[in-house]
């Protein structure tokens, strides 16, 4: 089988309306940054665009930072990215601590996404692929240069990565929190090309969605960016099974009701969580 890609949907990021309807108490960047700032934007975002769950945190920035990168908060145009790298070498990456949840940024999140589910709130909690992580943390190029070059290199920096969002999950189950959307779209066939994304399902995408399968179990579901779906199902790893939900539901919706009963999903990009389910079916990735 092949390795088919997916079109990524554009993030709408903050509508401009909506920023100016916020209560006057929200400003940026600290509504990135403090955790009531956190939960009141999550929600206003959620309310205005009618979707049946709150989403945290508002990039993909969030554990590159906790581990040690740099970061340029922006506002509410822009939102967080990288602003320096602080690794000069792959293996400076398995050098750097382990995230602490107690300080910064991700215990903010984590604290808001608690904020949310004490409310009766859904939240979803975006977590981050290694390739996405390694865009906060080193210049790319060295990335894929070591991708070509020393496998078990990368391999090793992949785990050291993927235990830390690992530990993120476990933190976030603590907070009452449900659903988890799992993208990595810095390591999409796209990019690193079907030969790579074969190895790096081998490697790692593979056995780190089973982890996840199975610390979710019975508390919550993982939502996969089809890209990684794709990547899956072309190395042969996952087959679609069809679960069926009242037709003419959203997906978004679909998701909500499923939380806890069906493992893994990943047929759509949880940006088109408005689209309807006509056929009233829902499609399980369901590892081989």
């Amino acid at each position: 089988m092949t390795i088919k890609d997916y079109k990524c949907t554009p993030d709408p990021g903050i509508a401009p309306n909506l920023i100016k309807n916020l209560d006057a108490d929200i400003t940026f960047p600290e509504a990135y940054l403090e955790r009531k700032s956190m939960a009141k934007l999550s929600k206003a975002i959620k309310e205005a665009s009618g979707s049946e769950f709150c989403v945290l945190p508002f990039c993909h920035t969030l554990e590159g930072e906790a581990l040690g990168g740099i970061v340029n908060y922006g506002n509410e145009i822009t939102g967080p990215r990288a602003k320096e790298f602080i690794c000069k070498s792959p293996e400076e990456v398995l050098l750097l601590t382990d995230i602490d949840f107690s300080k910064g940024r991700i215990r903010e999140t984590l604290e808001a996404a608690e904020i949310l589910t004490s409310k009766g709130e859904e939240v979803l909690l975006e977590i981050s692929g290694p390739f996405t992580i390694l865009n906060v943390l080193m210049d790319f190029s060295r990335v894929a240069r070591t991708l070509r070059k020393n496998r078990p290199l990368m391999k090793e920096i992949y785990w050291k990565l993927g235990n830390q969002v690992l530990a993120f999950v476990e933190e976030a189950v603590k907070k009452g929190v449900t659903l988890f959307s799992y993208a990595d779209s810095s390591g999409g066939v796209n990019i690193l090309g079907p030969k790579f994304m074969e190895q790096v399902v081998e490697d790692f995408t593979f056995d780190f969605v089973k982890k996840l399968r199975s610390l979710l179990s019975g508390k919550g579901t993982l939502i996969l960016c089809p890209k990684t779906t794709f990547a899956l199902l072309g190395a042969e790893k996952a087959e679609l099974i069809n679960r069926p939900v009242p037709p003419g539901m959203t997906y978004g919706k679909a998701c909500v009701i499923s939380r806890g009963e069906i493992g893994i999903l990943g047929q759509r990009c949880i940006k088109d969580r408005g689209f309807i389910l006509k056929n009233g079916l829902l499609k399980e990735v369901v590892l081989k």
